[in-house]
């Protein structure tokens, strides 16, 4: 790929941005308030920060190990090749084709109710089917036409945002937004910041595209720290407009659709309309961004040893069938299968490989990079977090925790039967690496 055609560092915070701010900003808020109360803005401070202690290793590996396989590649390198990276390694693509699968619903639940067209199975099957087919044909023509599409989608969508934010903050009651620290909301501020957290996850697809960018030794750490900073200003800052300018009763009420109804008192039923407009954008963008990761991802795994050869073969215009292999799937489960009980389960999986790539830094610090006290600190604090995130999936969804155990006992096995039958492994040496001086 030549260098005029790679990502800018624009267009790869955008990726990031748009990964993050999807399609759960429009509904995310009532929940959290639910959870929360009136400590929400603390709770996206405190998840801003968990995400800040894994951004650390991404960024600094980030920056010296330079793979599409993003994560995958820094466990590689820390831990070797074993069963355990392989099956990590498969869950992680299969989250992103259930993400593309979740936007591809969600883009069709916002748009029918906006043209009036009813919520028929055929009717969502026609949106799912055109959405994905659009970014499958913008990502067959590389990554600078994803990175462009990708710039221009989030900057309409944050700029949507930025208005909500501005108009709530000329309305806003500031009593109704201060926080409350007795025990109950303490312990619901945790809970939501663990919930939340996970909604900062879209910076590591920064390094699934880490080939694709230019310079990135410079601008994989940059895209990481600026993407992560953009989407905590504009999570803190529409909890305190919502919060600041609705009962928390009426919020919980219209918790689907929360940033709407508290957009009516100062922006009206315009409001109501540039919200939807704002969720379409934020859902295409995500769509967008994850179908190229997981591309990626597909890919480079093929390339390293750990996917089937038949996602290693080149197409036309030297296209890769992984593109089309996760685009496909990703279509097939958002039209037969509910994917409410699966969409929880990808939480648990990315915690899980984010303290593998904590793991992976304290053994590949002298040779990388980084504080090796403050890398223990963070482990602590990322297993902290996964132990409350399955209690609350034990306390509020068993079917969740349990799925979560069997997925990853599932791909344990499989990687280990397919290891078994075709004796291949994950390579190392194609890995472009940087270490310290």
């Amino acid at each position: 790929m030549g260098k005029n055609k790679k990502l800018s560092l624009i267009e790869a915070t955008s990726m990031a941005v748009g990964t993050m701010i999807g399609a759960s900003i429009f509904s995310i808020f009532g929940l959290g308030v639910k959870i929360a109360g009136k400590d929400l803005p603390e709770a996206f401070i405190l998840s801003g920060l968990y995400a800040l202690i894994v951004a650390y290793s991404y960024a600094i590996l980030g920056q010296r190990i330079i793979s599409n396989a993003g994560p995958i590649a820094f466990i590689i390198k820390g831990i070797g090749d074993n069963v355990i990276t392989g099956a990590l390694s498969v869950l992680m693509w299969f989250t992103y084709v259930i993400s593309i699968a979740l936007f591809a619903k969600g883009f069709a639940g916002y748009l029918l109710p906006a043209i009036h067209v009813p919520l028929t199975n055929v009717n969502i099957g026609i949106v799912e089917i055109l959405v994905v087919a659009f970014f499958t044909v913008l990502n067959f023509f590389g990554s600078k036409a994803v990175g462009k599409a990708e710039f221009y989608i989030v900057l309409i969508k944050v700029s949507i945002l930025l208005v909500f934010i501005f108009g709530g903050f000329l309305t806003i009651n500031w009593h109704m937004v201060k926080p409350v620290f007795d025990s109950k909301h303490v312990n619901g501020l945790l809970n939501a910041s663990i919930i939340f957290f996970l909604s900062y996850m879209g910076f590591g697809l920064v390094t699934n595209a880490s080939e694709n960018i230019k310079n990135p030794r410079k601008n994989v750490p940059r895209a990481i720290y600026i993407s992560i900073a953009i989407v905590m200003f504009i999570y803190v800052s529409i909890a305190l407009v919502t919060i600041g300018n609705l009962p928390i009763s009426e919020i919980i009420k219209a918790e689907e659709n929360a940033l709407a109804v508290a957009a009516k008192p100062f922006l009206g039923n315009f409001g109501f309309a540039l919200i939807t407009i704002g969720a379409l954008f934020s859902i295409s963008s995500a769509l967008n961004a994850t179908l190229y990761g997981g591309a990626n991802v597909a890919y480079s795994l093929a390339k390293d040893g750990e996917l089937p050869e038949f996602f290693e073969r080149k197409v036309w215009f030297k296209s890769t069938e992984g593109l089309y292999i996760t685009a496909g799937l990703s279509l097939i489960l958002a039209l037969f299968l509910n994917l409410n009980a699966i969409a929880s389960v990808t939480s648990t999986v990315f915690t899980v490989i984010y303290i593998f790539v904590l793991i992976s830094h304290l053994k590949l610090a002298k040779q990388y990079g980084g504080n090796k006290i403050l890398l223990s600190f963070n482990l602590i604090i990322l297993l902290l977090i996964f132990l409350a995130l399955m209690r609350y999936q034990w306390m509020t969804s068993k079917s969740a925790f349990y799925s979560s155990i069997l997925i990853f006992a599932f791909a344990i096995m499989l990687e280990f039967a397919y290891r078994g039958l075709t004796q291949r492994t994950m390579k190392s040496d194609r890995i472009q690496t940087f270490p310290k001086n």
